[in-house]
């Protein structure tokens, strides 16, 4: 249900893949709340992906940007401004990519330049964006910037590799930056740990059914499903938060504080 909570709110949504990602999902759920909002992915990614039939759907604008790019992202901010009519109100950051993982390297034998990609597109571009809404003052007071992360920024998992890395390292872009924002802007920046998600990168990583059962028996609530992701972060889009910066939040169906279910024990018990 609808409620409205960003009419008159203007934004721009990073890593909208196809309609199992949680950008998507945020879209959707953006316009449906009274958004406006710019689309954008690295053109790669949009000759992939299903895009354009998102803007048609949310009645929005594509511009191509490569997260990794300054010049792209400036041109991106510009041309945003210009076709909503003004400043942003909100950034979704879904952005998320290891030549390492998807290479199959074992984390104890990465590919050096690889990690250094990784770190660039999954981490650092994080950066990037922000740097880049702060140089031409892009977002207006109180704006909110979100991240997505994971929990393997805090916790070892076998198969995650070197995008435990990135997200450790995004985590402490959102804290970072958050504050110089913050101090002279009002602007606010959080991280939002999911719980494993059925996405196209997800479903990448090796071993990740497994993994994605597990933690969904581990969670007293289960593995929170992308749509109610969106939800969350549609409520850092909105006024209803506006005191909430630099924190990584947890939506994980309490996974990250459960240190056993009875319903693993009861495997073992087997």
């Amino acid at each position: 249900m609808s409620n409205g909570i960003l009419k008159g709110k203007k934004g721009i949504i990073f890593g909208a893949l196809d309609e199992n990602s949680i950008a998507w999902k945020v879209a959707v759920q953006a316009a449906a709340e009274g958004a406006e909002f710019v689309l954008t992915n690295a053109p790669i990614a949009l000759r992939m992906g299903a895009i354009n039939t998102l803007a048609e759907q949310t009645n929005s604008k594509v511009i191509p940007a490569d997260a990794t790019s300054d010049e792209d992202l400036e041109k991106l901010f510009t041309e945003a401004q210009e076709f909503l009519g003004g400043k942003v109100d909100f950034v979704l950051h879904s952005i998320g990519m290891s030549p390492n993982v998807r290479k199959k390297k074992h984390y104890t034998e990465l590919n050096y330049d690889f990690y250094h990609k990784t770190l660039d597109i999954s981490a650092m571009s994080f950066h990037r964006v922000l740097a880049a809404a702060k140089k031409l003052d892009a977002i207006n007071e109180w704006g909110s910037v979100v991240g997505l992360s994971y929990i393997a920024a805090q916790r070892t998992f076998p198969d995650y590799s070197d995008m435990a890395e990135a997200k450790s390292l995004l985590e402490s872009i959102a804290r970072s930056f958050g504050y110089h924002y913050g101090t002279e802007k009002n602007i606010r920046v959080n991280t939002i740990s999911q719980s494993p998600t059925m996405t196209t990168a997800g479903k990448g990583i090796k071993g990740f059914n497994g993994f994605y059962n597990y933690a969904d028996q581990m969670s007293p609530l289960g593995n929170a499903p992308a749509e109610d992701c969106a939800n969350y972060i549609i409520s850092l889009f909105s006024d209803y938060t506006k005191y909430v910066t630099m924190q990584n939040l947890f939506h994980d169906g309490g996974f990250s504080n459960t240190g056993v279910s009875q319903v693993v024990m009861d495997k073992f018990e087997e």
